[in-house]
């Protein structure tokens, strides 16, 4: 059950937030429960409550009105009792490794079979509206280069040069959940937000896989950056984004694509990164090398079809919603300086 203070506000809403110890997940806990929500969030298990309520304190957050509720996207235990008396739901939750596995269904399979079970549950519970994290991985994949921006009317063609399992598993987890909206939803609303590359403030030693390429700059443990390119939004902003289209009837049915400008290139990131804090420039690697490696190193396999391709995304939509993002700039020096707070680099 949820937990009511004596000053809580009855007009405000009780929400579920899964994935509570994630990156993501725990900057959209901060800021509903800053707006005066009650909030529970889901944790695989229990014995982590006092990790993650100790990390939301100290980042200035009021856990009085946040609980815990144990629950695995590769289960169906757990979901019912985590749903229950909620208004809304942010279904944040989802794999997201630094390298891409041998078997694919390693990540589809929770994605999928995990956005199926939060949903399910949440029109169980009788919830209002679901807001899934999807991501740029579901909407810019699978094209090659193109001048022309994404849009939330793209879509990831799976099948397409460069697709690797972790875009799969986005495209197909959001796919599945449009489509159980429109055949089983039961009025239940969706909105769905999807991120480009993720930066900002970390609040905790579990690092996501793009404050590990910053906090790999700033610990100079990059020897040279290929010539990959990142559209980069602020994890703040994007918690910011959820809570709006959780909260504004407009969003009801709709993708926001979170993105604060311009795609920045690896090369650009780190010079930001040695204007704010004097971090070494790695050298830039020629296409060429990165070739070459990609015969002998994973890593640089990977990003051999990428190289060069700047991907550019609208954030006309979110605009409209009265979304207001952080510069490229302010959320790599967000991130930066996080990690010299946590005695990272």
């Amino acid at each position: 059950m949820f937990r009511i203070s004596k000053e809580f506000d009855f007009g405000m809403s009780k929400v579920l937030v899964t994935g509570g110890s994630g990156f993501v997940g725990s900057h959209v806990i901060l800021q509903l429960l800053a707006a005066g929500h009650l909030v529970r969030t889901t944790v695989r298990s229990l014995d982590r409550e006092a990790e993650v309520r100790a990390t939301l304190e100290r980042a200035g957050g009021d856990t009085y009105r946040l609980g815990f509720a144990a629950a695995d996207l590769e289960r169906d235990s757990g979901w019912a009792e985590a749903a229950a008396d909620c208004d809304f739901v942010h279904h944040v939750a989802s794999p997201f490794p630094i390298r891409q596995p041998k078997d694919e269904q390693e990540l589809i399979r929770p994605a999928v079979e995990g956005t199926l079970r939060v949903l399910r549950a949440a029109r169980a519970a009788g919830v209002k509206r679901v807001v899934l994290t999807s991501s740029f991985a579901a909407i810019g994949y699978g094209h090659g280069e193109r001048s022309a921006a994404f849009t939330e009317a793209d879509w990831t063609d799976v099948n397409g040069p460069a697709v690797q399992p972790y875009m799969k598993s986005k495209t197909l987890a959001e796919r599945a959940a449009w489509d159980f909206i429109a055949s089983e939803g039961g009025g239940m609303e969706l909105s769905v937000v999807n991120p480009v590359g993720i930066f900002g403030p970390a609040l905790g030693r579990d690092l996501s896989t793009s404050i590990e390429v910053v906090r790999r700059m700033m610990a100079g443990e990059l020897p040279g950056t290929p010539d990959l390119w990142f559209s980069v939004v602020d994890v703040r902003d994007v918690a910011s984004l959820q809570v709006l289209a959780m909260t504004d009837p407009a969003a009801a049915g709709e993708r926001f694509l979170a993105v604060a400008g311009e795609p920045m290139s690896l090369h650009q990131m780190a010079l930001v990164l040695h204007d704010h804090f004097g971090a070494k420039v790695p050298r830039q690697l020629p296409n060429w090398l990165v070739r070459l490696l990609g015969l002998v190193n994973p890593l640089a396999r990977e990003a051999v079809p990428r190289l060069g391709i700047r991907g550019r995304a609208s954030n006309a939509k979110a605009l409209a919603l009265g979304w207001t993002p952080r510069s490229n700039e302010e959320a790599i020096a967000a991130t930066a300086r996080s990690l010299k707070d946590l005695k990272l680099v």
